[in-house]
């Protein structure tokens, strides 16, 4: 099963702390479009995990966490529904 990182557990936090994700850009020195890929799920450097890890004082598993990736099951989905067979949501 393919997996992709989910940075869901960096936003509790900021809201938990009450922080505006300028604040954490800031704190944190990661530019615009790292804080932009991390809001799309997307891939950031390692260096920008541990940059805003050290800002928050926080673990990397308290901030991130791999989750099954959706486009893998999208595709299930589109194969079966070509089959003829339909699968429950």
């Amino acid at each position: 099963m393919k997996r992709k990182m989910s940075y869901k557990k960096l936003w509790k936090l900021l809201i938990d702390r009450d922080m505006k994700r300028t604040d954490l850009r800031k704190n944190a020195g990661i530019s615009s479009s790292s804080l932009a890929k991390l809001g799309k799920d997307e891939n950031v450097t390692t260096d920008v995990l541990l940059r805003i890890c050290d800002s928050l004082d926080v673990e990397l598993n308290e901030i991130a966490e791999t989750v099954p990736c959706e486009e893998a099951s999208a595709e299930v989905r589109s194969d079966a529904g070509r089959s003829g067979t339909r699968l429950r949501q």
